[in-house]
Parts: C-alpha cells; sequence; structure tokens
C-alpha cells in the first residue's frame, strides 16, 4: 500500500520578497525593457566582474545570440558535448552549422577535453582526418573550418575549462560556455561563466535561481556585447529609431516581472546556494549503506559547486527503470537524466546517428536517474527519499 509523501521533482525558492518584486512592477509604466532589467543584468556584472551582462527570455535563446556572435554560418563546425540538454546542439543546428560531438568523462559526465583537443586538431587538418569526427550523414562539408567550441557544465559542475581555453586559444577560435547548469560554481576558484568568450546561465524554476524563464549572457568582448543586444530586441542597433532594424534579430528580451524576481534572487544567491549544499549532505549521508548506486565525481579542480540536479547512477538501464517505476508507484517523483543528443529522433534522421556512435553518453543517459532535489528539501523528505530507494534496490 502506498502513501502520499508530498515530495515535488523540484521547488523554487521564493520567498514574500520576490512576490513583492514582482507586484512592485505594476505601479510603473514599464512592463519590459525598464529599470529592473538593469537592475538584474548589474547584478551579474558585480557577480561575474565581467563588463556586459545581457538578460534573455533563456539559457537556449542566450546561446542562441552566442552562436550568432561567434558568426557561424551554414556548414561551420561547432565541437560541443552530446550529454546535454538538447538546446547546446539545436542553438548550432539554427544556423545551420554542425555539432561535432566527442565523447564525455565517465565519472563526471562533462566533454572529454583530450577527446575535444584531438577531434579540434583533426578537423582544422581537414580531408581524411576531420572525417571521423563528422556525422554519417548532412556534413557533406567535410573541410569546413572549425568555428568554436562550446562545452557545457553539467550538473552545475564545470567542465575542464582550463583544457577546453587552451584548445579554443590554439585554433584561434571562441570558446562559448554553457554554464545554464552552473550559476554558483567554481572552477579553480573562478566562477563558471568567466572563463569562455561568452557565457550564458539559465533560470528556469529548478536552477540555483529562477526568473520563471530566462538567461544571462556574460562576456567581457564589446562586439559581441553590443550585436547580442540588439539581435535580442529585434535587431535594432544603437541609433536605429523606432521599427528600424539594422540587423535580422529576434524578440529574446527579458521581461520586468522576470528580471524583478531574478534581482531579488541574485541577492539570495548564497543563501540558495547554502540550501541546496546542505540537501546533498542530507543525501550524502542517508545513501551511505545502499548498494549498487554510484554519484557523478567532484572534480579536485571543482572549488564550489552549486547542485543543479542530485543524480545518482544505476548499474544499468534495466534496473534504472525498473527503480524510477517503483519509485514512482511509491509517490517518490524521478526522471531519467540525460537521453543522448545523438540518439534523439530528429538528430537520427537528419545525422544517421546510431547507438554505439558515442558509448559513455549512452552508457550515463542508461544509467542516470536524478533525484528529488531542491533548497526547500527538509532531511525528513531526503530520508525518505532513500528509504524507498534502498527497498527498491
Amino acid at each position: 500500500m502506498t502513501h502520499k509523501t508530498n515530495i515535488p521533482m523540484s521547488s523554487p525558492d521564493l520567498t514574500d520578497l520576490e512576490r513583492q518584486a514582482v507586484l512592485d512592477v505594476f505601479s510603473t509604466n514599464y512592463l519590459s525593457m525598464g529599470k529592473k532589467i538593469g537592475e538584474f543584468e548589474e547584478a551579474f556584472r558585480a557577480y561575474t566582474g565581467l563588463k556586459y551582462a545581457i538578460g534573455v527570455s533563456s539559457g537556449t535563446s542566450g546561446l542562441h545570440l552566442c552562436i550568432r556572435a561567434a558568426g557561424i554560418e551554414p556548414g561551420d563546425l561547432v565541437i560541443t558535448s552530446p550529454f546535454s540538454f538538447v538546446a547546446s546542439s539545436n542553438v548550432i543546428l539554427f544556423e545551420y552549422g554542425i555539432p561535432v560531438f566527442t565523447d564525455v568523462q565517465p565519472d563526471t559526465g562533462n566533454i572529454d577535453p583530450g577527446l575535444a583537443r584531438q577531434a579540434a586538431n583533426d578537423l582544422m587538418q581537414g580531408g581524411k582526418a576531420a572525417e571521423r569526427w563528422l556525422p554519417r550523414r548532412g556534413a557533406k562539408e567535410a573541410d569546413s573550418p572549425l568555428k568554436a567550441l562550446l562545452p557545457v557544465d553539467i550538473f552545475g559542475q564545470p567542465c575542464d575549462l582550463k583544457a577546453m581555453r587552451t584548445i579554443a586559444d590554439e585554433h584561434n577560435i571562441p570558446m562559448i560556455e554553457d554554464a545554464c547548469e552552473a550559476l554558483g560554481s567554481e572552477y579553480r576558484n573562478q566562477k563558471a561563466g568567466t572563463l569562455g568568450d561568452m557565457a550564458v546561465y539559465a533560470f528556469y524554476p529548478n536552477k540555483q535561481i529562477t526568473t520563471g524563464e530566462g538567461g544571462m549572457v556574460v562576456t567581457n568582448d564589446e562586439r559581441s556585447a553590443l550585436l547580442m543586444q540588439s539581435l535580442r530586441n529585434q535587431g535594432r542597433a544603437p541609433g536605429d529609431t523606432w521599427l528600424q532594424h539594422t540587423y535580422l534579430g529576434y524578440n529574446y528580451r527579458l521581461n520586468e516581472f522576470n528580471a524583478a524576481l531574478g534581482a531579488v534572487q541574485m541577492s539570495r544567491l548564497e543563501e540558495l546556494l547554502r540550501n541546496r549544499e546542505q540537501v546533498v549532505g542530507w543525501y550524502d549521508r542517508h545513501l551511505q549503506g545502499i548498494p549498487g548506486i554510484n554519484r557523478p565525481r567532484i572534480m579536485p579542480e571543482t572549488t564550489r559547486m552549486s547542485w543543479f540536479v542530485f543524480i545518482v547512477w544505476l548499474e544499468d538501464e534495466k534496473t534504472r527503470d525498473r527503480v524510477a517505476k517503483e519509485l514512482k508507484t511509491r509517490d517518490i517523483p524521478v526522471r531519467p537524466y540525460f537521453t543522448p543528443i545523438h540518439l534523439q529522433p530528429y538528430m537520427v534522421e537528419r545525422f544517421g546517428y546510431k547507438k554505439g556512435d558515442f558509448p559513455v553518453t549512452e552508457s550515463l543517459g542508461e544509467r542516470g536517474l536524478a533525484l528529488p532535489f531542491s533548497g526547500k528539501m527538509t532531511e525528513e523528505m531526503v530520508a525518505e527519499v532513500c528509504r524507498q530507494l534502498s527497498a527498491v534496490l
């Protein structure tokens, strides 16, 4: 017999401060592109120490703007990870570029820098050397140049950013850091999102801070910043008059309600991160002694982990699916993390990928299970999740 646990998969951590900030927007004449977006952007400039912060409607739109700013054109190649949310590859496809996947580290899920280096060297060489990295279909431009790196910080842990930065510098190409899951994390005491030429954070309700929907692009590059500021606002460049548009742009603006919410969340960032760290500590304690579970390794270079989700890896796909099904009957919500991008139906159809192309990514995708996680969980909730997990294992 099951019972209701009332344990949500995730919960945004909101207070009356956020609610009042959103209500205050109603007393202004600006519901979009007012003072609140400026306050939110200033919070990120202060946090990162970077010159520019550009509020946008989502992490996806932010990554797309970075791809545009990097000058990605049809047939251009961008090295990225197949173990991620699909947006990190979709934004390359939006500009008819070609995502070049390299497999990931088995203990973290982050892109393997050794494979990325080898791929970059071969792609720059072109010809037969490049072909081994290209998909079976849809990449006839085998001699197209490698134009950018787009590494992803998975589950909140920065990838090996120094190694990826070195690859980008060696080939004189930009590095776009997808830090959408890693706000608050640090790599060798440097904040995630500050080691690339451009980086993006995202604020979906399960992220470290939330604006409901929204994202933030950060960079030190003035040219890129000015272009992305124009592109998010329908392509209006500085000096354009009303209804004049210098560029082909988008409606990627972040409205004042989202920005007001985000500005308050940023003022509470340390509190929100500490709450998540506390929940992880409870999980660590209550998972002890439960067999058949592995966790992503926290690397020595990760000097702070901000914990986007809490992932466990089980023995195999059959075990993971059985455990997930039985936990749901016990009212414990869980999710698989991630379905490999190269095995998504539209990627298989377009590029001819098949199972076995990226075995480490596929193994992690088959075995990964996200447990309920948020900074609002109590120790009793965590203990109940672990009790039920132990029971079904």
